[in-house]
């Protein structure tokens, strides 16, 4: 059975923002998703939605394209977390 969590958000989205919030620095796509239980591939397109709902910003560096929260993304991750602590 899911968990009360699972009812109200769809689970990987939810916690990539949480997971990108947590430590409120820029991340790696590949650490994202192995933070959140996802294949890379899965979680650069939910990566891309984020970022089209101005939530994410890429920041390329090199080869690498690093990952931040915007003040919106990081406001909702905010909200997120605090259901998700609040509904257990």
């Amino acid at each position: 059975m899911k968990d009360n969590f699972d009812l109200f958000f769809r689970r990987k989205p939810a916690l990539m923002l949480i997971a990108l919030k947590k430590l409120s620095r820029v991340r790696y796509g590949s650490v994202l998703a192995k933070e959140v239980d996802c294949t890379y591939s899965h979680a650069v397109k939910i990566l891309q939605t984020l970022e089209k709902l101005g939530l994410v910003l890429f920041e390329k560096q090199g080869r690498i394209k690093l990952i931040k929260l915007t003040k919106k993304g990081t406001e909702i991750a905010d909200n997120i977390d605090n259901i998700r602590k609040t509904i257990g």
